[in-house]
């Protein structure tokens, strides 16, 4: 659902999508994506979606039809210039290989083209099966994890990359920042700045203008107190 919030939202935007890696669960939904979102300030609108996604709603899986409460972590990163001097030893990483295959099980691929890498020291994983080659993959992939190296380094103020430790990211990933909810009413609601919209199938179709303008309205406060 918040893959597709987020494409939606994207779209309303002109920005242009691209899908990087792509896990179905095992019965239904996804277990995990990765998706590029490119345009004018689209990570300065984005940053704000960091954090973990609460939904509360009667699971069309259950026959009893119970309400079921799920959550969903976002990460957001910005793309980061190539020429970023960031030290990653190769002893550090850990690759794997995997066949690729397309959302929706489209195009599967014969051989083991989609790369899995993993930052041994921080346990960061990044992944990309998309691109035609595993060189290719492998690429994408290794400018994910700078990218989001990067990122933690700044978010936690750390002097270098080799201060961010695991313990940070688990704290990192811990606050709820959105519910939404559809049952017994519908509501979505930031926990941050108390900005709510009753209209939550507008919100899941990627109206999320007003949730971004009131975090960055809020963090702009913050820096002028």
């Amino acid at each position: 659902m918040l893959y597709r919030m987020y494409n939606r939202w994207a779209e309303r935007h002109n920005f242009k999508v691209s899908v990087l890696d792509y896990l179905e669960g095992e019965e239904a939904g996804i277990k995990s994506a990765s998706i590029l979102i490119e345009g004018m300030n689209a990570y300065g609108f984005l940053k704000s979606e960091n954090g973990v996604h609460r939904l509360v709603r009667v699971s069309p899986f259950d026959a009893s039809g119970r309400r079921h409460t799920s959550v969903a972590s976002l990460e957001v990163m910005p793309e980061i210039d190539e020429d970023t001097s960031v030290e990653i030893r190769p002893e550090d990483l850990e690759m794997e290989v995997y066949r690729s295959s397309g959302a929706g099980g489209q195009k599967v691929n014969k051989t083991s083209s989609a790369v899995r890498l993993i930052h041994k020291p921080t346990g960061i994983v990044c992944a990309c099966q998309t691109q035609r080659s595993q060189v290719q993959n492998r690429e994408y992939a290794m400018r994910m994890l700078i990218s989001k190296l990067v990122e933690i380094k700044e978010r936690e103020h750390l002097e270098k990359i080799s201060d961010i430790k695991g313990e940070q990211l688990q704290i990192a990933w811990g606050a709820q920042i959105r519910s939404y909810v559809f049952m017994p009413y519908t509501l979505a609601k930031d926990h941050r700045t108390g900005y709510e919209m009753g209209n939550i199938q507008a919100v899941m179709d990627g109206d999320i203008d007003g949730f971004i303008n009131a975090y960055l309205k809020s963090k702009a406060l913050e820096k002028n107190d």
